[in-house]
C-alpha cells in the first residue's frame, strides 16, 4: 500500500489549522499539528514529516525560529511559511533562511496545493533515489539513470554485449560515452581481458601512430627502443578509441586494414602482427556529416558504425539528475572523508533548473566543488557555482519576451509551449510545469486547449 505524505501543520490559531487539517487531509495527505514552534521542532525530532506548514506570528516561538530550528535539525525538510502580514522583507527573510515558499493569508488554496506538491516531489525523489542506487548496486552496468532515454541505452547496451560488433558511440562532450564503452566491455564475453582506451585527438598524428601500432627501435627520433601498440596491449580484450573524429585521414586508412584484416604492423617494420581486439569508438561529431565533408573516410564510417548507440544530453535527462547528483555526492564525500546526507530542496531545485551544457561531466564537477565547501550535514545551493544558482526556471528561459501579457496568457503560453517541447506527452509536461497530471487536464480544458 502506497504511504500517504505526512504533513505537519505549526499555527495557534485553532480554527485556522482545523481548517487546514481538513483541506490537506481531503487532497489525501496524512497530517499531524502543533499550536507552537516549540512543539513542533520536538516533534520534527521524532516524526519523519515530508513537508512542515507553519504559520509566523505565535506564542511562546515564531515562525521564523522555529524554521532554524528546524533546518538546524533537518534542512532537507521542506518548510512552507504562512502569514496574514506580508511583507518583502519577511518574505525575503523567509527565503534566506532556507523557507521553501512563502505564502500569504488568507490562502489561495490553488498555489498551497501547487506548492506542497512541489515540496513534495524532493521527499519522494530522496526517497525514490535510496531505492534505485540499491537496484543499481545490485546491476553490472555502471549507467546511473532512470529516464526512458537511459532505459532505452542501457537495453541496447545489453544487446550489444555480448557480440563482437563494433560500436559507434556518439553524443555531446560530457554525456559519458567512455562509461557506455565500459559497460559494453564489462557485459562481453571479454570482460575479463584488456579494456585499453586512448584519445584519438590529445596527440599529434605521429605520436598517435604509434600509440595505436607499436614502433621498432630507430623507428624515428627519440625511439631507443621497441614499443607495443595500443592495440597489442588489447589483444584478446577491447579498444576503445575516443574522439575518433579527430583521427588524420592517413591514419583512418591504417586503422580500416586492422578492423578488415585484424593485422597490424608497427612503425618502422614490415611485418605485420595478428590480433584479436573488439573496436568502440566514440565521437561527439556527427560522422555522416564529416564523411560529406571529405573529413573521414566513407568506408570506414560504415565499418565502425556496425552498432551506433547515441548518448543523450543532461537536459533531455532531467529526471536523473537527482540520482546522478546523489550518486556523485556519495562518491566525492566519500573521496574526501565527510559524511554528508544530502541536498536541500532550494539545492535540488538549483540542480534542477540549469541546462547544463557541459552535461553530466560538468554536473559532477559541480557537486563535487559542493562537497569539498560544504560544511553541514547537507549542501546548500549556496556551495554551488553561481551559473548554477543564477539559472533562470526553465519558463522563465522560454517565456522572457511575454512583456505585459495577463498571468493567464503566460500561463496559457507557457502551457503551450510545454507540450510542444514534450511532443504532447502529458505527464511529462506536467512534470515540467511542477503540477499534477489533473491539474494539467484542468488548465488545459479552461485554455480550449485539449484535443
Amino acid at each position: 500500500m502506497k504511504m500517504r505524505a505526512l504533513i505537519l501543520i505549526v499555527d495557534d490559531d485553532q480554527p485556522h489549522r482545523s481548517m487546514l487539517r481538513t483541506v490537506l487531509r481531503g487532497w489525501g495527505y496524512a497530517v499531524e499539528e502543533a499550536d507552537d514552534g516549540t512543539t513542533a521542532v520536538s516533534l520534527v525530532r521524532e516524526h519523519a514529516f515530508d513537508a512542515v506548514l507553519t504559520d509566523v506570528r505565535m506564542a511562546h516561538m515564531d515562525g521564523m525560529t522555529t524554521l532554524r530550528q528546524i533546518r538546524a535539525w533537518n534542512p532537507a525538510i521542506p518548510v512552507l511559511i504562512m502569514t496574514a502580514w506580508s511583507s518583502v522583507e519577511s518574505a525575503v527573510e523567509a527565503l534566506r533562511l532556507g523557507a521553501y515558499d512563502y505564502l500569504t493569508k488568507p490562502l489561495d488554496f490553488d498555489v498551497l496545493r501547487l506548492s506542497l506538491e512541489r515540496a513534495l516531489d524532493h521527499t519522494r525523489l530522496a526517497t525514490e533515489n535510496q531505492e534505485l542506487r540499491r537496484r543499481l548496486t545490485q546491476q553490472d552496468s555502471p549507467i546511473i539513470g532512470h529516464s526512458q532515454a537511459i532505459r532505452e541505452l542501457v537495453e541496447m547496451v545489453e544487446t550489444v554485449a555480448p557480440t563482437e560488433a563494433t560500436v559507434l558511440i556518439s553524443g555531446e562532450s560530457g554525456t559519458g560515452k567512455e562509461l557506455v564503452a565500459r559497460a559494453i566491455q564489462s557485459a562481453s564475453l571479454r570482460r575479463d581481458k584488456p579494456f585499453v582506451t586512448i584519445n584519438c585527438a590529445a596527440l599529434a598524428e605521429n605520436l598517435l601512430e604509434s600509440e595505436l601500432f607499436g614502433h621498432e627501435k630507430g623507428a624515428f627520433t627519440g625511439a631507443d627502443r621497441r614499443r607495443e601498440g595500443r592495440f597489442v596491449q588489447a589483444d584478446r580484450g577491447t579498444l576503445f578509441l575516443d574522439e575518433i573524429g579527430e583521427m588524420p585521414l592517413s591514419l583512418q586508412a591504417k586503422l580500416l586494414r586492422v578492423l578488415q584484416q585484424g593485422e597490424v604492423q608497427r612503425v618502422g617494420s614490415d611485418e605485420p602482427l595478428t590480433v584479436d581486439v573488439r573496436v568502440l569508438v566514440a565521437t561527439n561529431r556527427v560522422l555522416a556529416e564529416e564523411v560529406a565533408a571529405g573529413r573521414f573516410r566513407e568506408d570506414l564510417f560504415y565499418r565502425l558504425n556496425v552498432i551506433g548507440l547515441e548518448v543523450p544530453p543532461l537536459r533531455a535527462r532531467q529526471e536523473d539528475i537527482p540520482l546522478l547528483a546523489a550518486a556523485f555526492l556519495e562518491r566525492h564525500a566519500a573521496a574526501n572523508r565527510k559524511a554528508l546526507k544530502g541536498f536541500t530542496p532550494q539545492a535540488m531545485d538549483a540542480l534542477l533548473r540549469y541546462s547544463w551544457p557541459g552535461n553530466v561531466r560538468e554536473l559532477e564537477n559541480a557537486v563535487e566543488r559542493a562537497v569539498i565547501l560544504t560544511t553541514s550535514d547537507y549542501v546548500t545551493e549556496r556551495v554551488l557555482p553561481l551559473t548554477v544558482q543564477n539559472a533562470p526556471p526553465a519558463l522563465q528561459r522560454g517565456l522572457s519576451s511575454l512583456g505585459s501579457m495577463s498571468l493567464e496568457d503566460v500561463e496559457k503560453r507557457a502551457i503551450e509551449a510545454t507540450l510542444r517541447e514534450t511532443d504532447a506527452n502529458k505527464s511529462e509536461a506536467a512534470r515540467r510545469l511542477g503540477i499534477t497530471r489533473a491539474t494539467l487536464h484542468s488548465k488545459l480544458k479552461k485554455y480550449g486547449l485539449e484535443g
